[in-house]
Formats: structure tokens, sequence, C-alpha cells
């Protein structure tokens, strides 16, 4: 089962596919309910329903929506990788994570769940992302980085090695992050800096 229908779900479906490992039979989007997705009728969550035994994964690129479908759902979340990615065998991948076309995880990294590594994004040894963090297409993040939970790292971020981001942080698209980043906060440009703070 998929949840959700928006562009990110339309990128999952076709990892899915290329992995082919399973097959979506279910799309699950409350806002977007009655279009379809690649031929399959995008459908209302039932509330009754016991998802529990259903293999699962929530293609939804906001983290703070991820967590709280996550919590919710208590469902079998699975992983997807797209078979263009390279992922070292000593890399450690969360459930629900998804791995996407030609992007590199490399020794000893450890994702955590729910966390999305778009297409193009390098993720290098030894770093640690906690659960739900994005990093979007093209982003580089160099040895031994450390993201907080709930972050997101913007389009063709770079990150210098052993830098740590905190948790709920946005980093800007394109933004050079030289210096820790604190938590809650939104860090963008050339050296990326704090521009506002958020809950």
């Amino acid at each position: 089962m998929l949840i959700g229908a928006g562009g990110h779900a339309k990128v999952i479906l076709d990892c899915i596919e290329n992995e082919a490992k399973y097959k979506i039979f279910e799309v699950i989007d409350d806002v977007i309910e009655g279009d379809f997705l690649n031929q399959i009728k995008v459908k209302k969550r039932n509330k009754n329903q016991d998802y529990k035994t259903l293999n699962t994964i929530i293609a939804i690129g906001n983290p703070k929506h991820r967590k709280n479908i996550a919590e919710q759902l208590k469902s079998n979340f699975i992983m997807t990788i797209h078979p263009s990615a390279v992922v070292s065998k000593y890399a450690k991948i969360g459930k629900g994570s998804q791995v996407l076309a030609t992007s590199v995880i490399n020794a000893d990294a450890t994702i955590g769940n729910h966390c999305i590594i778009n297409s193009g994004a390098i993720v290098e040894h030894d770093c640690v992302l906690e659960d739900y963090v994005h990093v979007a297409p093209n982003a580089t993040l160099g040895g031994g980085v450390k993201v907080g939970e709930s972050s997101h790292i913007g389009i063709g971020a770079t990150i210098i090695q052993n830098i740590s981001i905190g948790k709920n942080v946005i980093i800007g698209a394109g933004a050079v992050v030289t210096h820790n980043i604190p938590d809650n906060c939104t860090a963008v440009g050339i050296p990326a800096k704090p521009v506002k703070f958020h809950e």
C-alpha cells in the first residue's frame, strides 16, 4: 500500500516498480481521493481498517507528515531502493526509508526510519541520519555528518564533513554548510547561516 498520491508518490511508485520486489495494490490519499496514480484509483483512508499486517510505504516528502502518518498507522513499513542506487553493504537503512535513482550511500552510514535519500543525493561514510530526514536531489553530505530527526536538506546543498545538523532543520537549496546548525531553524547561503527559527 502506498500512502500519498502527489509528485513524490509518482517517484516512489516508479522506484518500487523498478525494484520489482513488491506490487502496489492500493494508493491512499485523503486530499486527492478519486484521482489516479499510474492507473491505480486513489482512495481515502478507512479509519476502521487495521493496517498493521499490510506492507506499506509513505510516499510523502514532508518529514512532519511522514512522522504523523507512521505513528498513526503502525503498519509493516517497507524500504525501497532503486536499482541504480549504490548502497554499501556496510550501510544500515531503517524501515520505511526510500533510496532513489542514482543516489549513493557509502560505508558505515546509518539511515534512520522513514528517511528519503532522493535522486542523485550522496551520503558519505559514517554519516548518521535520524528518523524522517529528507536529503533532496543532488545534495551531498560529507563523511561523518549527523542530521537530526525531521530535517530537510535542500536540493543541491553541500554539507562538509563532520558537521552536525539539528532536529527539525531546513537547509536551503544550494547552501554550503561549514558550521554546525542548531535545532528548529532554516539555514541558507554560502556559508549557510540560520535566518529563521521555528518550533
